[in-house]
């Protein structure tokens, strides 16, 4: 029969521990704040202890430097807390994957001595919960010698593995006090929410999100609340992921595991992020070496993952938890769910950041990282890059290519010395004229979604690294097609033409295409283009669509979305020269009235109409 549960006060519990000792601390806002503040009033009595833990939210005053001899921490992940302690030295730091270190307390690579936790009180059964975090809390509460609990009747009962029976506990402290909380959310920025805005194309009905805390994934949450059937499956969520599950959008319907449930590891936030846990069978906690497994994470289909950077390097690598080398927070689950969404049927792994730092002095996207940065996810992991200036797509791409989309997405403040690098180091062709308009903001707003008769394609702005797709387009034609198109028979489209054809300014040169999926990648289906002639403010354009999309109306779309772009501008009209065998383009421009003359020496059809007299007409026909 076991021995009975003996509670006490916390400064009893704390004198167990002994000198030499590796004691692990609860996580997150489950911090125990009763012992660690008993702890620490008494510090001078210990000796070498180590303490482990990962990213804790309250007092860390065991890292302070008069307790030098005393304890000393071990970080899986620094937080603000001990951040000062770890660079100057106080304290240590292992890099490690989150899904890793449960087995690594298990199996003795990091044997935990002491467990100092936080627990619901017991049930009439003696089962208490582990509450808001389980991640590596199950590890250390299952092989430590010595479990300490701080017994607290604020702590909400959470269903999954949460379920700590007080056979398990050998010293119990009761308390009464409010949990950590993360302080809600200020409202994002433009930036923030520009960067969301992208992000939320690439999630679908019945994604599954990963995402993790801040106000970039607090932003893309605003933009899903029109999904239906999406899915959580993630390391932990906060207040955010609330008002996106009463919209209805969540229902985890399409999920492979804990279908029907929305799984976590670990919250951290408000009382209203608590009191929604608080006994809601709909939310499941598991612990990190199941949640972060890539393993687990590709069975579920349509795996979103969203995590940080603090750089993003030309190739791809990512650094997330130095600056320079200075230690910042850790490796935590990105490469976790990098991978594991990855694997995921429709996968889609995504690193959001703001293109510039230290008040837009500083590019977070960089020739190299900074001396001393390491790399947590290594450019083979690495597929979706984001910024406020759009989505970089690296996957299965070439150096070149990276760093052409990469220098894309950056701040235009440091275009310029990203694409020197690019034309120096990867030697890289680019002319003056694709160098001077590869420089100018991308209109990431014109992109959308479209459906034409069951074919859905995206629509958006052509850029440099484009060529390639601008190239199959042109050999997917027949040579009747490259006739109407160029009014020759034009051989070939080599790689300086496709790039100027790409690198428009996005005023006085346009071009918008439409893209089809397949699967990760893209193929290019249309495209129409215009160039300005700034004497007389009109725009002489041309488009042209792959063969077997031909009687979509892709075609007429275009042109309408370019004409629409184009008067925004202030551009006055469009003209065009039109083959007497391209049937299908002068029958739209006879339906839209617009001014057709013939020339019989050169057999072609001058087209022209002003956006302004084409309204009028349109106008006077209702």
């Amino acid at each position: 029969m076991s021995e009975p549960v003996k509670w006490c006060t916390a400064e009893e519990a704390i004198r167990r521990i002994r000198p030499g000792q590796r004691v692990f601390v609860g996580s997150g806002c489950a911090e125990p704040q009763t012992l660690i503040e008993a702890l620490c009033q008494h510090g001078r009595d210990f000796h070498h202890v180590e303490m482990v833990h990962l990213l804790t939210s309250g007092d860390a005053s065991y890292v302070k430097p008069e307790f030098d001899g005393n304890f000393r921490h071990n970080a899986f992940f620094i937080g603000s807390n001990v951040r000062a302690a770890v660079r100057e030295g106080r304290a240590d730091y292992t890099p490690i994957f989150l899904s890793e270190i449960p087995d690594l307390i298990r199996g003795g690579g990091c044997t935990v001595d002491v467990a100092l936790l936080q627990v619901s009180p017991p049930d009439a059964r003696g089962f208490c919960s582990l509450g808001i975090h389980v991640d590596i809390q199950r590890a250390a509460l299952e092989s430590a010698r010595l479990v300490i609990a701080e017994v607290n009747a604020r702590m909400p009962r959470t269903f999954g593995d949460t379920v700590v029976h007080l056979d398990q506990i050998d010293l119990c402290v009761k308390v009464d006090r409010p949990l950590l909380q993360l302080p809600a959310a200020g409202p994002p920025t433009d930036v923030e929410m520009a960067i969301a805005s992208h992000i939320a194309t690439l999630v679908n009905d019945g994604s599954c999100l990963q995402l993790g805390i801040g106000k970039i994934p607090d932003a893309v949450l605003r933009y899903l609340t029109d999904k239906r059937h999406l899915g959580i499956h993630t390391e932990m969520f906060s207040d955010g992921l609330v008002d996106l599950y009463e919209s209805g959008a969540i229902d985890n319907s399409q999920k492979e595991i804990d279908r029907g449930y929305l799984t976590t590891s670990f919250v951290m936030g408000t009382q209203r992020l608590y009191d929604f846990v608080h006994e809601n069978p709909v939310v499941l906690f598991r612990p990190s070496d199941v949640v972060n497994d890539p393993r687990v994470v590709a069975r579920n289909d349509q795996v979103v993952s969203i995590n940080s950077a603090l750089q993003v390097d030309l190739t791809g690598q990512v650094c997330a938890d130095s600056l320079g080398y200075t230690f910042f927070s850790g490796i935590g689950g990105q490469v976790d769910f990098t991978r594991g969404a990855a694997m995921s049927r429709g996968g889609k792994p995504i690193i959001a950041l703001p293109s510039t730092a230290k008040g837009g002095t500083v590019s977070r996207i960089v020739p190299h990282l900074d001396e001393g940065a390491g790399v947590v996810t290594s450019r083979g992991d690495v597929h979706y890059v984001a910024t406020e200036h759009g989505i970089a797509y690296l996957h299965g791409k070439t150096i070149r290519d990276r760093a052409l989309q990469l220098a894309h997405i950056a701040h235009p403040d440091f275009r310029s010395e990203l694409l020197d690098s690019i034309r120096r180091v990867y030697a890289y062709p680019m002319s003056d004229e694709v160098w001077e308009q590869f420089s100018q903001p991308y209109p990431a707003q014109v992109r959308k979604d479209l459906d034409f008769d069951g074919l859905e394609l995206e629509m958006r702005p052509l850029k440099v690294g484009d060529e390639r797709a601008l190239q199959k387009l042109f050999y997917s034609h027949t040579p009747e097609t490259i006739h109407q198109r160029y009014f020759y028979m034009k051989q070939s489209m080599g790689e300086d033409e496709a790039m100027l054809l790409c690198s428009v300014d996005y005023s006085r040169r346009m071009a918008l295409g439409l893209f089809s999926k397949e699967g990760a990648g893209e193929k290019l289906v249309a495209v129409a283009r215009y160039e300005l002639d700034p004497r007389r403010n009109v725009a002489e354009t041309a488009v042209v669509v792959a063969e077997d999309q031909r009687g979509r109306g892709l075609a007429r779309r275009l042109l309408e979305e370019l004409e629409a772009y184009a008067e925004g501008l202030g551009i006055e009209g469009f003209e065009s020269y039109v083959l007497a065998s391209s049937t299908r383009m002068l029958k739209y421009h006879r339906r839209r009235g617009h001014d057709m003359q013939w020339n019989p020496e050169d057999r072609l059809y001058r087209v022209s109409y002003s956006f302004r007299a084409a309204k009028t007409a349109v106008d006077s026909t209702k």
